[in-house]
């Protein structure tokens, strides 16, 4: 009788949950496509947290169950999300200004690969159709804190984290974060090794590093 695998490591709910504990009381934040938007599902309900949107939303709920879908209320990344009481909304110039001045305290980027200096590639694959280059060049530059939460390695198995970045870069040494289904790793400053602070349950150290091809510290 054949067995199904069983899979290690956090689900992307659960990477998104992980991301969540880095949220501050009174943060304004941006969360990029894909995995990031579900961190607005586990915002602390004690905590105040702003989520600003590029495309011109500054107050984003959860997303909404299906009987309360507004199809004009979307985020980046084309989703249907909630407004809050102190909502507001604005145009992208004016969002962009956001970004650009410094005023958003954090943001959660999916990432296709990170490198062991903290370069971020997420913006395009070569000779893949994209829409846009979207604002992620704009947060890497004007955020104070980057979290990149990704799958540890891609689909044909290999690392993501890795020595040098071989797609289209988003930004240079920008990274403060990475969460991943196996491991979370953090630097104190953009001057400093990235280090293993956190496994996913059932994930031995051994296994981190068998699929990790950067360098880090333990």
């Amino acid at each position: 009788m054949a067995t199904e695998a069983i899979t290690k490591g956090w689900t992307r709910d659960q990477m998104a949950q992980r991301a969540a504990k880095e949220l501050r009381d009174g943060y304004y934040v941006n969360l990029g496509i894909g995995i990031p938007t579900l961190v607005a599902n586990h915002v602390p309900a004690a905590m105040t947290v702003t989520l600003q949107s590029e495309n011109g939303m500054l107050g984003i709920g959860p997303f909404p169950y299906d009987d309360e879908v507004d199809p004009d209320l979307i985020n980046a990344g084309k989703q249907t999300v909630s407004q809050l009481p102190q909502t507001s909304f604005f145009d992208s110039a004016t969002s962009f200004s956001m970004i650009r001045g410094g005023h958003i305290d954090l943001a959660v980027l999916g990432g296709m690969e990170v490198s062991e200096k903290g370069d971020l590639a997420n913006w395009m694959v070569p000779g893949k159709m994209i829409k846009g280059m979207g604002g992620a060049m704009d947060l890497v530059a004007g955020v104070k804190k980057i979290i990149v939460v990704m799958e540890h390695v891609s689909k044909g198995g290999d690392p993501k984290f890795i020595p040098e970045c071989t797609l289209p870069l988003t930004g240079r040494n920008v990274v403060d974060m990475i969460i991943t289904d196996l491991a979370v790793f953090q630097r104190p400053d953009h001057g400093s090794p990235f280090k293993l602070i956190e496994m996913a349950p059932d994930v031995t150290a051994d296994e981190v590093r068998t699929k990790t091809s950067a360098q880090f510290t333990e």
